[in-house]
């Protein structure tokens, strides 16, 4: 796909990933409409840090997935539409299960509607690994069975058996893509990585949740690039396809190893108030991304350690990027 002049829809634009989605996309010369939030602040999220000429080419709409008509107003006249928006904080779907339903699973409906009627020529759908639960067999395939252990998950399970519904009941040509446990510049506070560099470098000691959970870790540039290849790839329709390293590390031997690429030694602690209920815990996450290597030619570039350095010194440069003295949830 020649990106030059597509255009295209970004949901969840003011994320993380969207953010960086939405850099790319412009960098490639394609039409960006960026649908975020809406807040009474007119905050776009994280697009506000992208150098003034890339947000000047985007396309900024503020609405709510709730909302049907919103939906469809933002994507009327688009070609491809990359859905990424989603309530996606496991421990904000323990507080408030009924508001991450709605957005994920209607939401998710709102955006396959609006896909269908408007005659949209690709949909991609954001899953995660999260719906696979604690590994049953590793690495994990496409074909490991779903285990909804929070109401987060139990939301993406619905959202992806949507995206695929529309695809075989309507012909809708949407392709769902699973990264496992991204992470990069600009990622939230919640996350396990900007929280254990924000306290060594800021605190004087580390305050975690569970330390024996493993997870794979990707870098965003990699999943953005799995983002755009399965876009540009008709073999990806219809198809679920996971992204990841295939290298799981324990959230304890995480933080050992950011400390040292800081230079810096401090105690690690368990807080009781961190733990996930012990059978919503997910003990083992570690891709098998055979598929999308083998249908999309994908690859991740960067290791965990050049990605972990890109972090500490974004990290360095924005001081009050975390809270270090309280849980983000």
């Amino acid at each position: 796909m020649n990106w030059t002049g597509t255009k295209t829809l970004v949901t969840g634009a003011g994320g993380f990933i969207g953010s960086h989605v939405c850099e790319e996309l412009v960098r490639r010369g394609s039409d960006v409409t960026a649908f975020v939030r809406y807040t009474s602040r007119g905050d776009p999220g994280l697009l506000r840090l992208l150098d003034p000429s890339v947000r000047r080419s985007l396309r900024i709409v503020a609405g709510d997935l709730r909302d049907q008509e919103a939906v469809r107003a933002a994507m009327r006249g688009q070609q491809v539409v990359l859905h990424l928006g989603a309530l996606i904080a496991i421990p904000y779907s323990y507080v408030h299960p009924t508001e991450v339903a709605q957005v994920n699973i209607l939401g998710t409906l709102n955006v396959l509607n609006a896909a269908r009627d408007l005659g949209v020529t690709r949909v991609v759908h954001t899953s995660t690994s999260e719906v696979y639960g604690t590994a049953r067999f590793v690495p994990i395939s496409e074909e490991h069975p779903f285990q909804p252990q929070s109401p987060y998950s139990a939301s993406k399970i619905g959202a992806d058996a949507l995206a695929l519904s529309y695809h075989m009941a309507f012909g809708l040509p949407v392709s769902i893509l699973r990264p496992f446990n991204t992470y990069g510049p600009r990622q939230s506070g919640r996350a396990v990585i900007p929280t254990i560099i924000g306290q060594v470098l800021y605190a004087d000691k580390i305050q975690l949740g569970s330390l024996n959970p493993t997870r794979d870790f990707t870098f965003v540039t990699d999943t953005v690039a799995g983002f755009l290849a399965v876009a540009e790839n008709d073999k990806s329709v219809g198809q679920a396809l996971n992204i990841g390293h295939g290298q799981e590390i324990s959230v304890g031997d995480l933080a050992k190893r950011i400390m040292a690429r800081i230079g810096k030694q401090m105690p690690i602690i368990a807080a009781d108030e961190r733990l996930r209920p012990e059978r919503s815990e997910v003990f083992r996450l570690c891709s098998d991304a055979a598929k999308a290597r083998q249908i999309l030619g994908w690859q991740p570039r960067v290791s965990l350690d050049k990605g972990l350095d890109k972090v500490i010194a974004f990290m360095r440069d924005h001081p009050d990027w975390t809270k270090v003295d309280r849980y983000e949830v």
